[in-house]
């Protein structure tokens, strides 16, 4: 609210991980407030600034400019004796540290938990790594891509019998862990607000797509279920899918109960599919899912896709568009709610970024800037945080230290 510091105020958060896990919680604590201080490679940077869609910035892509907002950017080499020194300094002044290097990097170049914590025990540390710092995988590296093959995702991901696919965006899992570490992070600050002890937070990205998994853990346990690959349906309901539209356009319906399908059955103008005699319960429906699905998906062939929305809306119908960005872009909802932000950038213009989320109405989030050019607080932070001087900082550039 405005005249209201935003609620991460005063929270500073040293970035020192790469690409998207760890990053995308500093990118979510600088949402609501904190100042986070990206640390990077000198000359080279974060690998991600090269990942997606160039820009007329040569040291940034599309995908850099939107999941580093909010961030200062300085360069240092930590594994120099001179760089670790200076992050030390760094850490002794600040409240978070995320990091996704493989598990024992840090602690070999003398910047590990127990060394931080000793010169700061107020810290919050995120680690996440591909297996999490125990285990008999504990080294092995990790991406989204193959989070989702060990956390049980990817199976489940692709039509009955073909080969599993991606499970929507290749960086799902790495979001997901971003997500938890926010929250690990949160509570960890909450707990030291409340007069406990720093702490570090460690997570595999395989457990964080594993967590989203509903029922698979007990329903295994329980009853030796082994869930394989659904395709666009679900095994615990029908009609619960995508169905094609008559202008090559495509709809999600979900009909979760036997009153939702009566619904349905009546927006079709067949009644008596929902009858006890045809598909009333869901039992009968599961019995005879290929039935059932042709049924409907004979009747959304058959019409455009606004007017089977318009159909289904006025008969209560749960359904929606399978949207293409074009179709976000264009989107009355999206646009109420403003889940698209237009950001000025200094060198670029105009860019359009998600919004964020979760909306709060007393402290809601912002975005004061993209992803920043490199190196661009070396002097905001050497000079005025840890009060280096001219030679100082002329000497450790010219030693590639920063």
């Amino acid at each position: 609210m405005p005249g209201k510091d935003p609620p991460l105020a005063g929270v500073r958060v040293l970035d020192i991980a790469t690409f998207i896990a760890a990053p995308y919680c500093a990118t979510i604590l600088g949402e609501f407030g904190a100042e986070v201080i990206k640390v990077e490679q000198p000359k080279t940077g974060d690998p991600f600034r090269r990942f997606g869609t160039p820009t007329e910035r040569e040291d940034s892509t599309l995908a850099w400019l939107s999941e580093a907002r909010n961030k200062k950017s300085i360069t240092l080499d930590l594994r120099a004796p001179e760089g670790a020194a200076l992050f030390t300094r760094l850490a002794a002044v600040s409240d978070v540290i995320c990091e996704n290097f493989r598990p024992g990097t840090l602690e070999r170049w003398g910047l590990g938990w127990e060394r931080l914590k000793a010169v700061n025990p107020d810290l919050i540390m995120l680690r996440v790594t591909g297996y999490g710092q125990t285990g008999p995988y504990r080294d092995r590296p990790g991406f989204a891509r193959i989070a989702h093959a060990v956390g049980g995702l990817a199976n489940l991901a692709g039509m009955p019998g073909e080969t599993p696919v991606t499970p929507g965006s290749t960086s799902l899992g790495d979001y997901l862990a971003g997500l938890y570490g926010t929250v690990g992070v949160l509570v960890g600050l909450l707990n030291r607000r409340n007069g406990g002890d720093g702490q570090f937070i460690d997570i595999g990205l395989y457990e964080a797509v594993f967590r989203v998994l509903d029922e698979l853990a007990p329903a295994y346990a329980r009853a030796g279920i082994v869930r394989e690959r659904e395709g666009a349906g679900t095994l615990n309901a029908c009609p619960h899918g995508h169905f094609p539209t008559r202008d090559g356009k495509w709809v999600a319906i979900a009909c979760t109960t036997d009153k939702m399908f009566a619904r349905l059955a009546r927006t079709m103008d067949r009644p008596e599919l929902a009858s006890e005699r045809m598909y009333g319960r869901q039992a009968r429906r599961l019995a005879a899912r290929d039935q059932v699905i042709a049924l409907v998906g004979a009747w959304t062939g058959a019409l455009d896709r606004d007017e089977l929305m318009r159909r289904c809306l006025a008969g209560e119908v749960p359904v929606g568009p399978l949207n293409t960005i074009e179709d976000i872009f264009a989107d009355p909802q999206f646009r109420a709610r403003g889940n698209l932000r237009t950001i000025e950038d200094p060198d670029l213009g105009a860019v359009v970024v998600p919004s964020v989320i979760p909306r709060m109405s007393e402290t809601p989030g912002g975005i004061d800037s993209l992803g920043p050019p490199l190196g661009n607080a070396n002097d905001e932070v050497y000079r005025g945080l840890l009060g280096l001087t001219e030679p100082e900082l002329v000497r450790l550039r010219d030693a590639g230290v920063i």
